[in-house]
């Protein structure tokens, strides 16, 4: 089944782009994280309503520049922003989806889920002071994994992303040393490694590149068969990546208290958390020139609360708690307006 939706979210590009000449088509730009379950989404809403989304998956970066551009409907991005920069810009942000950030490898002999890893040591090995598999922090973590004396080849984001945001995110509360040198950020000066455009080429180089590491939203990593790592959480216990243990990360987020729902959920406590859970947003702007097609992508996100689950759960990302979809449908209330000021939800 899962291998059934991820090759009908690889093709979605096509029905998207054959979409366009429906009049009530969104458009969307941003965060490749929640891509495969957006794929899935729109492919469904539009067999129910006829009405299509043009979602192009280019990064929290791209993203955030084209709704400020209002050149898309929405925005999409795994970094929350702060509430004044949504003031200045006139936006509105809330979360749609859930998911995990995995460290996947390409070291033979490794099957996944087998090795072991923590944020020191994975800040150290993206900082160039670890440069080999079988160097002994890695050795120690890993006793009677057979490791090879083989070159550690880094990949990282080439693009501004917010996997990249929450994967520095967390070395920056693991690590004083990532912190004081490179810190967390959508784009930062990485120290060594190579890049690739999105998770999905993140993706691809770890694929392709035998002694390499990366980082990829758990999806991705599913879908190319890559090695993933066990992780080493906040209260000391290393786990495997899955929908409960990107759940239990999210249950103490405090929602009503975050400005714009800003929540970010790396290292949070909890021996069944896992220590890199993110939220991936959607910005959109509070006064809609075209209230339908504000309206219609309310519909869109509306239709995916209400329906998505099945489908987020088999790709392994975690739909909102019903709660947390009452306070965004509020906040649609409150502050999404057309050019006249009527609400249009």
């Amino acid at each position: 089944m899962f291998k059934k939706i991820l090759a009908a979210a690889a093709t979605t590009a096509a029905v998207f782009a054959m979409s366009t000449s429906y009049a009530a088509d969104m458009t969307g730009a941003g965060a490749t994280f929640p891509y495969p379950i957006y794929a899935k989404w729109a492919e469904s809403y539009k067999a129910a309503t006829g009405n299509g989304l043009n979602y192009q998956s280019v990064g929290s970066g791209a993203g955030i520049k084209q709704i400020k551009a209002k050149t898309v409907d929405f925005g999409a991005s795994d970094m929350p922003l702060k509430a004044e920069d949504l003031e200045s810009d006139g936006l509105m942000q809330f979360p749609a989806i859930m998911g995990g950030v995995v460290t996947v490898v390409n070291v033979e002999g490794v099957t996944p889920g087998q090795l072991k890893l923590t944020g020191p040591v994975i800040a150290d090995i993206y900082l160039g002071k670890i440069t080999k598999w079988n160097a002994q922090p890695i050795a120690a973590l890993n006793p009677g994994v057979k490791l090879p004396d083989l070159d550690i080849t880094v990949v990282h984001r080439a693009d501004s992303s917010g996997t990249s945001f929450l994967f520095t995110d967390y070395l920056s509360k693991t690590s004083a040393d990532w912190k004081g040198t490179v810190g967390a950020g959508t784009s930062v000066k990485w120290a060594v490694g190579v890049g690739g455009k999105g998770n999905e080429g993140v993706a691809a180089n770890v694929q392709r590149i035998k002694g390499s590491i990366g980082y990829v939203e758990w999806a991705y990593a599913k879908k190319n068969k890559l090695s993933h790592t066990q992780m080493k959480n906040k209260d000391g216990v290393f786990l495997q990546p899955d929908d409960d243990a990107f759940k239990a990360a999210a249950a103490g987020a405090e929602w009503t208290k975050t400005p714009g729902f800003g929540v970010v959920l790396t290292d949070q406590a909890g021996k069944q958390s896992w220590p890199i859970t993110g939220v991936s947003y959607i910005l959109m702007h509070r006064t809609q020139a075209d209230g339908n097609k504000g309206a219609e992508v309310l519909k869109f996100f509306d239709w995916a609360f209400k329906n998505g689950a099945p489908a987020a759960a088999e790709l392994d990302y975690v739909p909102m708690p019903a709660s947390v979809v009452k306070l965004v449908q509020a906040n649609w209330k409150a502050q999404l307006k057309d050019a006249s000021g009527k609400a249009i939800y």
